[in-house]
């Protein structure tokens, strides 16, 4: 199987501007190409997760890789459907983009023949003065064809400024200056980036300089019509300290049952063999979330490493009585328990009736009292008798946290703090 044809079976290409060019140039000699990310916040997010793998995906194939992170077009911003974006100070922008380009390491490789390569746009956009730029970049820009891509042509009647409106451009002579400078000939992005791609892949050609190539992978949307990447606290962040490597996991596990496939396909290394040995094993075992399983565990191992993955696996087994608490990190521990809530308690500790009410685990005093005496309540998965009984020392793990479970799913943590 070609790498085109591994790329076209897992739904990786949407749209190309030359099929049979591109099938050419993947199957030829190795050839460098860029996608592109803008520090529009302080981390990557998983709707990058499709651009920064599908870069390893050419990588591993042998062609070479070029991670621009967008100093300059991070300064203007994509025009955006709804409205103007709020444009950041630069110095806010410099320190996102090397948080950026450090978030892009665990998906490529620095080392050997084809190299990765971090790129700045800043680097060519920055010294160039503004009418260098209009002879040398706008004045191959009809406006009729600006106006006409969509998010411009919606934005007409709000109003779009300027300077969203000359992203196009900006976007546009970075495929032209990377062509130059590191003889890249394909550019790929998100589907919604095909407007501005496309444009560059004409500015190469306007400028005599080519040929070069562009494919967009497609929106991803969850089964439901929401949009991916999000949970219900936001954006789930490739920042551990933005969305912790637990909190990541457990994104991937709840994956809907008519999503993972698909998920797999995007996001795995796994070969089509083993994805579609997958694919049957959780069809015909689907209570055992296979797929859920491996997609989880592969993704949260490539982003935070093995051993948060690890980690994020045993505390889902821990907090539901299938493992040890002890063998949780406080860290992992902490933010799992702050997944499901997690209560404060400073001073003297409350009995056990209380910690269950104060947590929400019950709603009432009398409430915490039948769950007890009917066998329902278990503190660091241990069932509790009493009620009236209150914490010892030695029942904190970490120091400091107890793990309060109601039944067999529903739990809640407690953070003492003298």
């Amino acid at each position: 199987m070609t790498l085109l044809d591994d790329l076209t079976w897992r739904g990786l290409i949407q749209d190309s501007t030359d099929p049979a060019a591109l099938a050419a140039a993947l199957t030829g000699e190795p050839i460098t190409f860029y996608v592109g990310f803008d520090p529009t916040a302080a981390s990557l997010h998983v709707g990058h997760l499709m651009q920064v793998i599908t870069a390893g995906r050419l990588q591993r194939a042998g062609h070479r890789p070029l991670l621009l992170v967008g100093g300059a077009t991070g300064q203007i911003g994509d025009p955006r459907e709804s409205a103007e974006r709020t444009l950041n100070p630069p110095e806010v922008v410099q320190g996102w983009v090397e948080r950026i380009r450090s978030q892009l390491a665990p998906f490529v490789t620095y080392e050997g023949a084809n190299a990765a390569q971090t790129v700045n746009n800043l680097d060519w956009t920055g010294p160039t003065s503004v009418i260098d730029f209009l002879r040398d970049v706008g004045k191959h820009f009809p406006i009729n064809k600006m106006l006409a891509r969509d998010v411009v042509r919606n934005r007409l009647e709000s109003g779009i400024s300027f300077t969203e409106f000359s992203y196009q451009l900006l976007q546009s002579n970075d495929f032209y200056q990377l062509h130059q400078r590191h003889g890249c000939a394909l550019q790929f992005g998100g589907s919604d980036q095909w407007g501005n791609i496309t444009a560059g892949v004409d500015f190469v050609r306007r400028r005599g300089a080519g040929p070069v190539h562009a494919f967009v992978t497609p929106l991803v949307l969850k089964a439901d019509g929401t949009k991916f990447g999000k949970s219900e606290g936001g954006a789930v962040w490739l920042d551990p300290e933005m969305t912790s490597p637990y909190a990541f996991y457990q994104f991937w596990i709840n994956s809907d049952d008519r999503d993972v496939n698909n998920y797999l396909r995007y996001f795995s290394f796994k070969s089509r063999e083993e994805l579609e040995e997958l694919e049957k094993a959780t069809a015909d075992r689907p209570q055992a979330r296979l797929a859920q399983r491996a997609l989880a565990f592969e993704i949260t191992a490539l982003v935070h490493g093995e051993t948060e993955a690890e980690q994020a696996v045993m505390a889902s087994q821990a907090l539901f009585g299938r493992g040890a608490l002890d063998s949780l990190s406080a860290d992992t521990l902490r933010a799992a328990l702050g997944e499901a809530g997690l209560l404060s308690v400073r001073g003297e500790m409350p009995n056990y009736s209380t910690l269950l009410k104060e947590s929400g685990l019950v709603a009432s005093a009398n409430e915490a009292r039948r769950t007890i005496t009917e066998g329902g309540a278990y503190v660091n998965n241990e069932r509790i008798t009493d009620g009236e009984a209150v914490p010892t020392a030695e029942t904190l793990l970490h120091n400091r946290f107890l793990v309060l479970r109601r039944g067999k799913r529903t739990f809640a943590g407690v953070e003492y703090t003298a």
